[in-house]
């Protein structure tokens, strides 16, 4: 990869209505909750934040429309430095409510808005020459403007994908997912998606069988067990450090984002991949996608 290359990051910033509870509630019944706060998340958000962490050149690419979440989302990028290129749709953003129960474990609920659309002619907007890598999630390929992302990355041979197909594989259209695959794409995902995906049940079988599909490498997170990453025809089990699960919101998330970052900064995948887990180790424990840049720093001190 050439380091003067930046990272292109396709998606959504989304705000994140957090709500903890002590256990999901039964149909009908009726709980308060521990406590909620309003968040910036979404999966192309939180990789690009990860990313800005490593200092690597990047730009993310995604539309905050109108209403009180899409001026959320535009506050909280002007804190960050954050400059958008699109244009604001005149169209209201939508926003998750992301249910953490005591365990840490997370169960999103969302309303999609302007903030997972991509119109055609923004794509005129880059030079793509400036870029050799980029993120790719599937939660916009299954929107109805996904086609728009795909046939964008068709014309892009030079660009290193990073596809993170996400948990609703089966929603996403069978066509657009092939012709992602033809592409060539590095493929991250957790294990339940995996699965999902390929069919299997054995982790180094399913990344096995997504290869055959991409001719290309595949990062398969494992959570407390931290992740396989399958390089060039060869696997290995990647462990993670002991971490205390408060908040899972957004560690996949981060993982692919640092991995990216490290890729770019000239590590094997391998060895990115080992880094990355430290990096979601220190996001879980945590409440919220987001690290600050002392916390980021500590991750590697661990």
């Amino acid at each position: 990869m050439n380091p003067k290359k930046k990272i292109l990051i396709i998606g959504s910033s989304v705000a994140d209505v957090i709500i903890n509870v002590k256990k999901l509630p039964a149909p009908g019944e009726d709980v308060h909750i521990l406590n909620q706060r309003l968040c910036i998340g979404g999966c192309a958000f939180n990789v690009s934040d990860i990313i800005r962490h490593f200092r690597v050149p990047h730009l993310l690419f995604s539309p905050a429309g109108t209403g009180i979440y899409g001026d959320f989302v535009r506050e909280e990028w002007q804190k960050r430095g954050v400059v958008s290129v699109l244009p604001v749709p005149s169209l209201e953003n939508g926003c998750c409510y992301c249910f953490v129960d005591q365990t840490g474990e997370r169960t999103f609920a969302s309303y999609h808005g302007a903030e997972y659309l991509f119109q055609k002619e923004w794509f005129d907007l880059i030079d793509a020459s400036e870029y050799d890598t980029a993120y790719i999630c599937g939660l916009e390929i299954e929107e109805s403007t996904g086609e728009h992302i795909v046939s964008f990355l068709e014309q892009q041979p030079h660009m290193k994908i990073y596809y993170a197909p996400g948990p609703r594989i089966e929603k996403q259209p069978k066509d657009l997912m092939n012709r992602l695959f033809a592409l060539h794409p590095v493929v991250h995902l957790n294990q339940s998606e995996s699965f999902l995906l390929t069919g299997k049940t054995d982790t180094e079988y399913a990344a096995r069988a997504i290869t055959r599909l991409t001719g290309q490498d595949v990062v398969i997170t494992l959570g407390k067990d931290g992740a396989y990453c399958l390089e060039n025809g060869t696997g290995v089990f990647l462990p993670s450090r002991k971490a205390k699960q408060v908040d899972a919101t957004g560690a996949g998330d981060a993982h692919i984002g640092a991995v990216m970052a490290l890729r770019k900064l000239g590590f094997s995948l391998s060895h990115a991949v080992g880094k990355a887990n430290l990096v979601s180790a220190a996001v879980v424990e945590k409440k919220g996608a987001s690290l600050d840049h002392s916390s980021f720093l500590q991750c590697f001190n661990r």
